[in-house]
């Protein structure tokens, strides 16, 4: 009787390879060449501890083998033999490919950023250097395995043989791993992302984990929140109820925001506007909730803060609490969505549109927000409109890696930049000159916004926070999506400023000078929320006064 368990073509023929030598092949290729970036973190650090550190190491490569001969005896079984080999082929290459040119780990937060990458942000990472790494590093391998001519083997034996193998394989690997358990320990306490870039079970962890809290999410109605809140009063006219615009930027660092004393005027015309007397505070020192969109985008809505933000739990957000509260809310969209803020709140989206010098493909710069902007306003309810009106635009902002798309020809001023979204194969300079256009163009954006609001004659404000940083190349890393607690500070340090007329102020009382002091010390997205809210004067148990920003600025009475 032939065994399933190694197939029935022509290749697998009686001279073939022995099974389990050729699953110890593919085990050794993924635990070594598949493993790159790992072992790239690794051996310096062993290699500077002498000739322990290198045995340690090498005990640990074996102890990864091992363990991928353990999945492979029990996984690979029948014709699941070939898919199941170049599965982990891809997982490996792929992942491989991505750390090793970007500097990112692979956690539940990069598997979110992955399933929720539409076809503009795909076809950027669609480099050369990419199709390279999948060709020798997946297609080849792949193909080779595929085409392995392997034994046939009884298939009683066969099972026998697998089950014991795969258990002798995992009984050495923790066996090995007990004796040097102490080495281990010393290099994850000093390096606590090392552990995100094992493949290819950091992947298959990541995606794993990232598919659960999906499923949760879908599995309850959101949990409603501010059922308390009181209806707020009409205005007489509807040119006199407040306007909120909250623009959440993309990728936007603080390090490189003109505002926070970087070396280059990134924000030329918001800083000319001050000097004009215009009424902008700049937050020198804010935080973001996460290193992604994913994370951040949804936590910056939620009352809770980072601290206590659960990103498995379907809730309400700000633009509930305000629909509730008799506001109108609408969301306009220049990126990849709204991550589910949005989902009950009239929403328009950008990319289908073909505007002659703004869009280009599907792919618009940001300056068709404010184009959408007047027309997304009117289509709001009229009796909503005079309560108060929250309007959110999501910027493209300086998403990467291809900044250079993001910016308009006129607004190229620093260069020579970047044209590629290869990064590590232009000068840093020039990735910090193609970051830097894509932070003058939001400039541009933020202060032509403030003009038109400017025209307004009722109370009205505007609130601008990026969602997360970006690392440029600082420690070999790029982009963003680090764990939060590994991630650099360029990841999560973020420009936050506020513009309001003098109706807003009069409304709320507010001491522009204390405003400004206080803009000085720290804050972070859990303000938003808060803030937001107390803008239009709602009140709710859910709201906390010390997370609003303004709170303490405002004079009695």
């Amino acid at each position: 009787m032939a065994d399933g368990a190694e197939g029935s073509t022509a290749a697998d023929s009686a001279a073939g390879w022995h099974p389990l030598a050729a699953l110890a092949l593919l085990a050794g290729w993924l635990a070594t060449v598949g493993n790159v970036p790992l072992w790239s973190a690794v051996w310096p650090v062993q290699g500077s501890l002498g000739a322990r550190g290198w045995a340690v190491a090498l005990a640990w490569a074996l102890v990864l083998a091992l363990v991928n001969l353990a999945v492979l005896a029990w996984l690979a079984v029948g014709p699941l033999r070939r898919p199941v080999g170049v599965a982990l082929l891809a997982l490996a290459g792929g992942a491989s490919y991505f750390m090793l040119a970007y500097g990112i780990v692979v956690d539940a937060s990069m598997a979110a950023n992955v399933f929720q990458t539409d076809l503009r942000e795909a076809r950027d990472l669609l480099t050369p250097g990419l199709l390279v790494a999948l060709a020798l590093g997946v297609a080849l391998p792949g193909w080779l395995w595929w085409r392995l001519p392997v034994r046939r083997w009884p298939a009683r034996r066969a099972v026998l043989v697998r089950v014991g193998v795969g258990a002798a394989a995992l009984g050495l690997a923790v066996a090995l791993l007990w004796l040097t358990f102490q080495d281990l320990a010393a290099l994850m306490r000093n390096d606590r992302a090392l552990r995100y870039l094992i493949n290819p079970y950091n992947s298959v962890y990541a995606a794993l984990r990232h598919g659960v809290g999906q499923r949760a999410l879908a599995s309850e109605p959101p949990q409603p929140i501010g059922l308390d809140v009181q209806p707020l009063p009409a205005a007489a006219r509807e040119d006199e109820a407040p306007l909120v615009v909250l623009v959440v930027g993309e990728t936007a660092r603080a390090a490189n925001w003109g505002l926070n004393g970087y070396a280059r005027d990134t924000t030329p015309r918001l800083r000319a506007l001050i000097q004009q007397g215009q009424p902008i505070v700049s937050f020198a020192a804010v935080t973001s909730c996460g290193t992604n969109t994913q994370t951040s985008v949804p936590c910056l809505f939620a009352p809770e803060g980072r601290a206590r933000w659960n990103p498995s739990r379907a809730q309400e957000n700000l633009l509930d609490l305000l629909q509730r509260a008799g506001l109108a809310v609408t969301w306009l969209d220049n990126q990849s969505g709204c991550k589910g803020v949005c989902a009950r709140v009239p929403s328009r989206q950008t990319d289908h549109l073909q505007v002659p010098g703004l869009c280009r493909g599907d792919e618009c710069h940001d300056e068709i927000l404010l184009r959408e902007l007047p027309g997304a306003l009117q289509a709001l309810p009229e009796p909503a409109r005079q309560v108060g009106t929250l309007a959110v635009l999501h910027q493209m902002g300086s998403h990467g890696p291809a900044y250079f798309k993001r910016t308009p020809a006129a607004f190229k001023r620093f260069q020579p930049e970047c044209t590629t979204a290869q990064l590590q194969a232009c000068e840093p300079a020039h990735i910090v000159n193609a970051y830097d256009n894509t932070l003058l163009y939001t400039d541009h954006v933020l202060a032509e916004l403030i003009g038109w609001l400017a025209q307004r004659r009722g109370p009205t404000a505007l609130l601008y926070v990026s969602d997360h940083g970006e690392s440029l190349g600082e420690g070999g890393l790029y982009l963003h999506g680090m764990p939060y607690a590994v991630a650099p500070r360029e990841q999560k340090e973020v420009p936050m400023l506020l513009w309001a007329n003098g109706g807003m102020q009069r409304r709320l009382g507010l001491d522009w000078a204390c405003l400004q002091r206080r803009a000085q010390e720290p804050s972070s997205h859990d303000h938003v929320f808060h803030t937001v809210a107390g803008l239009f004067g709602v009140r709710s148990a859910v709201l906390d006064a010390e997370r609003d920003l303004l709170a303490a600025c405002r004079r009695a009475g």
